[in-house]
C-alpha cells in the first residue's frame, strides 16, 4: 500500500438505507480509519429515474447515527467536489470523448429489438451471445447516414474478444474473467446522459480512490471498470468484494422488499412488531416497505444504540478470532482488516442484534437514559417528569431493551380516566375472586392513612395487612397492579405505587372498585 488512504461510500438516493449498504460503508470507513486515510462520502444519483428527493436525507442521517462520519461529500465539502455523480456530467462525458478517440468505444445503432433477435439466435444456437457491432459506426459519414434514417446513437465499449482480466482481489484472492465473456457495455444513452459504471469509474479516479470495498454483487462489473480506467490512462484501484448480507437463515440476498417472507422467522417476526408498536405510540408510519429490521431507519427511530448496531454489523462478514465478540469503536478501528473478512455470506439475525442492544443497554448509566428516553414521551404527547422517569428506569432496570420502551411505561403519566384497562387482566384479578373487591377497599383505607409513600414502607405496610387478612400477598398484590396501572405486568409493585404518588394511587383505586 502506497500513499494515503482514499475510499469511497457511494448510495443511491433511490430508496431507505439498506442494513446491507450500512455494512459496506462502515467498513469502509473503519478501513479508512485504521490506515489513516479520507473517506469519501459521493452520491451516486445518477438514476434519475428511480432517485427519490426525500430518500437522501435519511441515508445521511443513519450513516451519522452510527457514527460513520466522511472527510469529503455532502455538507462538508472539499476539494473533488462536487460530490453529487449527477454533477459531473461534463467530466463524464470527457471520459466517453477520449475512450472514443482511442477506439476504446464506439457509437452503435442497433435497436433494442435488433440486439434482442441476436441474443435469441445466440441462444438458440447454444452459444455465448456476442454482439456483432452490425450497426457500429466506423466513421463520422456512418454516424450521419444512420441518423438520417432515423436512428439513434449510443456509446458502447469495445471489449477485448481475447485473452483475461486479472484481479487481485483484497477479499476473494485471484480473479480472472475471459474478456470474451464481457459485452459492449452501453456508457452513454442517446440522450447524451452516461451510465452508472462509466460515472463511477471517472468519480472514482478523478477523487483519487484506491480502494473500493464493496458488496460481491459488483464483481461481475469489475472487468469493465478496469477496461475503462486503464483505457483512461490510469490504475485501476484495488478491489475488496465484500459477502452480501443473507436473510435469516439462509444464503440468499436480504431483501428490504421481502418483509412478509421474513416474517415467518420468529425472531425477526418479534422484533417487527415490537418496533412497530413503538413506532405506533409516536404516530410513525409503519408501511411494510419503509419500515422494518432490514432498514437502517428502524433501529434509530425504535431506540437502539447506534454502537450496539455497530458492533452487530462489523460481524457480519468479520471476524478477529471467532471467539471476541464485544469491540469499543476504538477497538474496530484498531483491529479491522480486510484478510478477516469472510467470503461466505453473512446471514442477518435478528435475535443477534437484539441481544447485542440488550448488553450494551445493561452498561449505560440510568442519568444517561434519562435524555434518551424522554423523547419518545414527548412524541407520544406525554408530560412526564424527568425525576419521574429516572426513577422508571432505575426500577424497571434491564426491562427497558430499546429507548422506546420507556413507552411501556406511559401509564404513569396518563389521567386517570385516560389509562386503558385490560379487560382480561380485570377479569381475572379484580371481579373473579369473590374476596377482591373487598380486600382493595380495606387495603385503601390504610393507604389512606399511611405517613410514608416509598418502596420500602409501602411493602411493609401491605405485608402487614396480609399477615392480618391471613391471606397471601399474591391475593392483593394482583389486584392492586391491575387497578392502579391498568395491567398484569410491570415493574416491581411497591415502587410502582411510589412513583404513583399518594393521591393518584388512591384514585385509580377508587376508579376500579367504581368498576366493579
Amino acid at each position: 500500500m502506497t500513499g494515503p488512504v482514499r475510499t469511497r461510500f457511494a448510495p443511491s438516493p433511490t430508496g431507505h438505507l439498506h442494513i446491507g449498504g450500512l455494512r459496506t460503508a462502515l467498513f469502509n470507513w473503519l478501513f479508512t480509519r485504521r490506515h489513516g486515510g479520507q473517506f469519501i462520502l459521493r452520491i451516486d444519483d445518477t438514476d434519475q429515474d428511480r432517485n427519490v428527493a426525500e430518500a437522501l436525507a435519511p441515508i445521511l442521517r443513519g450513516l451519522r447515527w452510527l457514527g460513520i462520519d466522511w472527510d469529503e461529500g455532502p455538507d462538508v465539502g472539499g476539494p473533488c467536489a462536487p460530490y453529487y455523480q449527477s454533477q459531473r456530467l461534463e467530466r463524464h462525458q470527457a471520459a466517453v470523448r477520449a475512450l472514443l478517440e482511442k477506439g476504446l468505444a464506439y457509437w452503435d445503432y442497433a435497436t433494442t429489438e435488433e440486439i434482442a433477435a441476436e441474443r435469441a439466435a445466440a441462444q438458440k444456437e447454444k452459444r455465448q451471445f456476442v454482439y456483432s457491432r452490425k450497426w457500429m459506426a466506423a466513421s463520422p459519414e456512418d454516424r450521419t447516414r444512420l441518423e438520417a434514417g432515423g436512428r439513434k446513437g449510443v456509446v458502447r465499449l469495445r471489449m477485448p474478444r481475447d485473452g483475461q482480466c486479472v484481479i487481485q482481489d483484497l477479499v476473494r484472492g485471484e480473479v480472472r474473467v475471459d474478456w470474451v465473456g464481457e459485452q459492449d457495455h452501453v456508457i452513454q444513452r442517446a440522450d447524451g446522459s452516461c451510465l452508472y459504471h462509466l460515472a463511477s469509474v471517472v468519480d472514482d479516479r478523478d477523487m483519487g480512490i484506491t480502494h473500493v470495498i464493496r458488496a460481491e454483487e459488483h464483481l461481475p462489473n469489475t472487468p469493465r471498470q478496469v477496461f475503462m480506467i486503464q483505457g483512461l490512462g490510469s490504475s485501476p484501484p484495488e478491489y475488496a468484494h465484500l459477502p452480501f448480507v443473507a436473510e435469516p437463515g439462509s444464503h440468499v440476498k436480504l431483501s428490504k422488499r421481502k418483509l412478509d417472507q421474513y416474517l415467518k422467522n420468529a425472531d425477526f417476526a418479534r422484533v417487527t412488531e415490537h418496533g412497530r408498536a413503538i413506532a405506533s405510540a409516536v404516530g410513525l408510519p409503519v408501511a411494510s416497505d419503509t419500515f422494518n429490521p432490514v432498514i437502517v431507519d428502524f433501529y434509530e427511530q425504535v431506540g437502539y444504540l447506534p454502537q450496539a448496531v455497530r458492533n452487530y454489523l462489523l460481524l457480519l462478514g468479520w471476524s478477529l478470532d471467532g471467539t471476541t465478540e464485544f469491540f469499543t469503536r476504538e477497538e474496530m478501528i484498531g483491529r479491522f482488516s480486510l484478510e478477516r473478512v469472510n467470503k461466505a455470506p453473512a446471514s442477518f439475525d435478528a435475535k443477534k442484534l437484539w441481544a447485542f442492544q440488550d448488553q450494551y443497554m445493561r452498561q449505560v448509566p440510568v442519568d444517561e437514559k434519562v435524555p434518551m428516553v424522554l423523547p419518545y414521551l414527548e412524541k407520544a404527547g406525554v408530560v412526564a417528569p424527568p425525576a419521574a422517569v429516572r426513577k422508571i428506569l432505575e426500577f424497571a432496570g434491564d426491562r427497558i431493551k430499546v429507548a422506546g420502551d420507556i413507552l411501556d411505561h406511559r401509564h404513569f403519566f396518563l389521567p386517570d380516566d385516560a389509562v386503558p384497562m385490560d379487560e382480561a387482566a380485570f377479569e381475572k384479578r379484580l371481579r373473579k375472586p369473590p374476596e377482591a373487591a373487598g380486600l382493595l377497599r380495606k387495603l385503601q383505607a390504610r393507604l389512606d392513612g399511611h405517613d410514608r409513600w416509598d418502596a420500602p414502607s409501602l411493602e411493609a405496610l401491605v405485608r402487614d395487612f396480609v399477615a392480618s387478612e391471613k391471606i397471601s400477598l399474591g391475593q392483593i398484590v394482583h389486584a392492586v397492579r391491575v387497578a392502579v396501572t391498568g395491567r398484569a405486568e410491570g415493574i416491581g409493585m411497591f415502587e410502582t405505587l411510589e412513583i404513583m404518588g399518594r393521591e393518584r394511587t388512591l384514585a385509580r383505586i377508587a376508579r376500579a372498585l367504581a368498576r366493579l
